[in-house]
């Protein structure tokens, strides 16, 4: 009689599946600590301790109050959230499109979003353009630019998934279309910025950079609510991304409809991806790299693979802002170059490897 015909776990699968729950706590351990830390480092040095009773409302000092609440929480809350949505979006697409190279940047779904958010404030006027270099571009509609930015996600999806569903398509041609759809939509966003005066022009250029900073409470309860929701139904739908990486025969063998799960799962990864780029900015690599980091260390499961995806992407990003900030300080660098220079070794690195399948 085998364990489970007694109704007992086999110690083998509790070990196996006690470290996927470690690395899930030992992620969650290094977002609070990296959370804390963004908070604690800047031009004003916070102790871990105000922080944390700042942000329980208790800190006695007002000034450590005005600084946590007012910038470097929101700042924090932004890169975790925008980290955590870009890497889930990435974990969905590589599973959906069964391509280790998808995400919504190498997929040019984010170059899509940019060139949706920068026709909705220049031409339809849902942003206000600033000459200081400190919010270049206010967003004065959020709620329409992330509408034109995700119909211009949608376009750059449907595109793909169409290629996706071409027999023999491999993931260096998806990667190809992908360069092919970033490159169309670049030379959108610069059509756009020719026509553009020389304020418009400056503006546009610092948005088009990714930075968390730009973000207040309204733009992150808008990040958050999109991405939390899109991470509840990625999760709902972990059984069938696990059925599609066996392949879409077995997975319609197993009852999943492959169409349905394929284009549904896209449309919610384009809506992350286009409300983070409407209010961020372009910000690369995250969804590409982090998937691939946490399937190394707990293999493909998705019930383990998205939620440490978030956490890694969240991590990530709080890590690399803060990095940002500091390494060049008192100027601040958008965290969108940090994260192209360490993004664009590692994509270079999995071609080489031939991690394609």
């Amino acid at each position: 009689m085998s364990h489970f015909d007694d109704g007992r776990i086999p110690p083998e699968y509790s070990s196996y599946i006690g470290r996927k729950v470690f690395f899930l706590l030992l992620l969650t351990g290094l977002t609070i600590f990296f959370f804390v830390l963004s908070i604690s480092l800047g031009a004003v040095r916070i102790p871990a301790i105000d922080v944390i009773k700042a942000v329980l409302g208790q800190s006695q000092d007002a000034r450590f109050q005005i600084i946590v609440m007012n910038i470097r929480l929101p700042h924090a809350l932004a890169a975790f959230i925008a980290g955590a949505g870009l890497a889930a979006a990435g974990a969905a697409m590589q599973s959906i499109l069964r391509n280790p190279l998808g995400s919504p940047f190498t997929l040019g779904i984010s170059q899509a979003g940019a060139f949706g958010a920068a026709f909705s404030v220049m031409i339809i006027g849902s942003g206000v353009m600033q000459s200081s270099q400190v919010g270049a571009v206010t967003i004065s509609n959020p709620y329409l630019t992330t509408i034109i930015a995700f119909i211009f996600c949608m376009l750059a999806s449907m595109v793909i998934v169409a290629i996706a569903r071409l027999r023999g398509a491999t993931p260096e041609v998806m990667v190809l279309s992908g360069v092919a759809l970033g490159s169309l939509f670049g030379a959108g966003t610069m059509f756009l910025q020719y026509f553009a005066d020389d304020v418009q022009l400056a503006a546009m250029v610092f948005w088009t950079f990714g930075d968390v900073g730009r973000a207040g409470w309204s733009e992150i309860r808008i990040m958050g609510i999109v991405v939390l929701l899109a991470v509840l139904f990625f999760i709902y739908n972990r059984w069938n991304y696990n059925a599609i990486d066996a392949g879409d025969e077995t997975a319609r063998g197993l009852g999943v409809s492959v169409e349905r799960v394929r284009m549904v799962g896209m449309i919610v990864a384009s809506l992350v991806t286009a409300t983070v780029v409407s209010f961020l900015g372009i910000i690369g690599f995250v969804g590409l790299i982090c998937p691939h980091i946490v399937r190394r260390v707990i293999g493909d499961d998705h019930r383990f693979l998205m939620p440490a995806s978030c956490l890694t992407g969240g991590v990530l990003l709080l890590a690399s802002d803060t990095v940002a900030r500091l390494v060049l300080s008192p100027h601040v660098l958008p965290v969108s170059i940090l994260t192209a220079f360490l993004g664009a070794p590692a994509f270079l690195y999995l071609l080489i490897r031939r991690r394609i399948k």
